[in-house]
């Protein structure tokens, strides 16, 4: 079996902590780890290292380093996206490059499940269903009447795998009432986005289903076999669409398995309120090392934030979320509501709906300290043996001054290397580069100043990896 990882969504109802840089796959909601490195723990016992993670290009690195942190090397195991296309053509893309009789586990990256044991039990007993040549989907026996997610009609049991039904029918999110009807009936499962199948079945299917679907990765087969990228363009020119409504809702191959795992999917703050251990007052409080919290006659509340001390007086059944750059405060039964904080702010053109304060990119990060409308003052992080691009800007300069390890600097025709408490100027248009050539982190404060500071003033002239660009 082959574990195909989807790690490609934005994770908008948690901002401000998942924005679309660094949605919530990436983050440590939970526990120590990211939710991806989560998934990938959980299925190793099953599958072993044979992981493929499919994600976007932007997100790669990230992928890659969460991937070094568990001992995996990320070569071979990431399968970039050039434009999101919903997960039919993700799944697909990791079927195209499967062996055709391989028994792929579909498993979204940001979801958490509590009994890992459980979820492995029902994953050995999917194999060799899948391998038979039907679609399992593992649906969740529901707990409460819950709106939020997609049901599953239970058909008959299968003959020879009693602990299987038929998919009878999805259904759609339901209002309150028809929720309770399905909790009631017992004949309905959570839709939970995860599947097993053979990779030839599901492609199969895609070309009786979705034929839009199958013809585009038949054309990107020759460049998949090669190792290039998926080009844009023909990857672009494939239907938008998620594989329930291409294949799942019409195939007569569809089976489901259900399974009482502890899943949650994380889609919003109460489901993640509803994973955490409370205090005694029922409040779930996320905070660090050298924070405070201070609670006063205050119970129910969900509350994430930095080092610093949170106090609530008289408050319940209430979201706090404080990020360096954004505060959110949500009563709990609106949780779903946040999207649209996301999408006002969006509107009024601000950063901070999909950048967080600190930027991930391929050689490290950076974070913005301080700014205004004329300057603009970043923390540099640089890891060891890597380089930003070779690029200059139209509108602003830089000083640079290192604080720890040893920058490598090239400036127009000039090579220099600084060390702690040295400092440059990088002039208006001037190429230039940063590089570590050291063993230890770079890290460097960087003032900008000049009549426009936006990130797309930026002429790379190469990129991230030397490559040249134009």
């Amino acid at each position: 079996m082959r574990a195909i990882i989807l790690a490609g969504g934005s994770g908008t109802r948690l901002w401000p902590l998942s924005r679309e840089q660094f949605p919530k796959q990436f983050l440590p909601l939970v526990g120590e780890q990211s939710l991806l490195q989560d998934t990938v723990e959980r299925v190793r016992p099953v599958v072993g290292d044979d992981v493929l993670v499919v994600t976007t290009e932007e997100s790669r690195f990230l992928v890659a380093d969460q991937l070094r942190a568990l001992g995996l090397e990320p070569e071979g195991r990431i399968l970039c996206e050039p434009v999101g296309r919903n997960t039919a053509p993700a799944i697909g893309l990791a079927a195209v490059t499967s062996d055709p009789g391989e028994v792929l586990l579909v498993l979204p990256s940001d979801h958490t499940i509590r009994d890992a044991d459980a979820f492995r039990a029902a994953l050995a007993a999917a194999a060799p269903v899948a391998a038979a040549g039907y679609l399992v989907t593992f649906g969740i026996a529901p707990s409460y009447p819950e709106t939020g997610y997609g049901y599953i009609r239970l058909g008959p049991a299968l003959p020879d795998a009693p602990a299987f039904r038929e998919a009878a029918a999805f259904v759609e999110k339901p209002d309150r009432a028809r929720a309770e009807e399905y909790l009631a009936s017992g004949g309905y499962c959570w839709n939970s986005g995860m599947f097993a199948f053979r990779a030839d079945a599901v492609l199969d299917e895609l070309a009786a289903h979705a034929p839009a679907v199958r013809d585009g990765l038949e054309a990107l087969r020759p460049e998949l076999a090669a190792g290039r990228p998926v080009p844009r363009d023909l990857y672009e020119a494939m239907p938008s669409i998620s594989i329930d409504y291409a294949v799942m809702e019409r195939s007569r191959r569809v089976v489901v398995l259900p399974v009482e795992p502890g899943w949650s999917d994380l889609g919003s703050f109460s489901a993640l309120f509803d994973v955490l251990d409370p205090d005694e007052e029922g409040n779930v409080v996320r905070m660090p090392a050298g924070g405070q919290w201070v609670p006063v006659r205050s119970r129910k509340n969900l509350v994430s934030a930095g080092p610093k001390v949170v106090a609530l007086v008289g408050i319940e059944d209430t979201l706090v979320v404080d990020t360096p750059d954004a505060l959110l405060v949500c009563a709990r039964e609106r949780a779903q509501d946040v999207r649209e904080v996301v999408n006002r702010l969006r509107a009024a053109g601000r950063e901070e709906a999909s950048v967080p304060r600190t930027v991930h990119r391929p050689w490290g990060t950076y974070t913005v300290l301080e700014g205004s409308e004329r300057y603009k003052i970043k923390r540099i992080r640089v890891n060891p043996g890597a380089k930003l691009s070779l690029q200059l800007h139209h509108h602003r300069s830089e000083h640079w001054v290192v604080v720890s390890g040893t920058a490598r600097v090239t400036r127009g025709a000039e090579e220099l290397v600084l060390r702690p408490n040295e400092s440059t100027f990088i002039p208006m248009a001037t190429p230039h580069r940063l590089e570590n050539p050291g063993l230890v982190p770079l890290q460097i404060i960087e003032v900008q100043n000049g009549e426009y500071l936006g990130e797309d003033d930026i002429v790379r002239l190469q990129d991230d990896y030397g490559r040249s660009e134009g």
